[in-house]
């Protein structure tokens, strides 16, 4: 199960984690997030994704000061990186993290 502490540690002991927000009900959220996932997968390996379904917490997303979906929130050293919510688009986010990402892991 997810929690704030287990979210936190995961973003403070990874280089670069993404977090997801989404809900069942959002056709958007289910559009986008296998396109970006593909994408990290292809050129930013080293990012760690973890999925939130804000229908089954409120207390994580109130947490993070996320309050429409799809929300993506990027990390980098533990520190907010990228902040996009509701209309973004891949291909901008893929440019946003590349040039820190490949100093970091390059």
């Amino acid at each position: 199960m997810q929690t704030i502490e287990t979210i936190q540690a995961t973003i403070t002991t990874q280089p670069a984690v993404m977090l997801y927000f989404s809900a069942p009900t959002c056709n958007v959220c289910h559009a986008l997030k296998p396109k970006i996932l593909a994408s990290l997968d292809h050129d930013f390996k080293a990012v760690k994704v973890i999925s939130i379904d804000i229908s089954e917490t409120q207390d994580i997303p109130a947490h993070f000061n996320v309050f429409t979906i799809p929300t993506v929130l990027i990390f980098l050293e533990g520190r907010e990186f990228i902040r996009k919510s509701r209309h973004m688009s891949v291909d901008g986010i893929m440019t946003e993290l590349s040039r820190p990402y490949k100093m970091m892991f390059s």
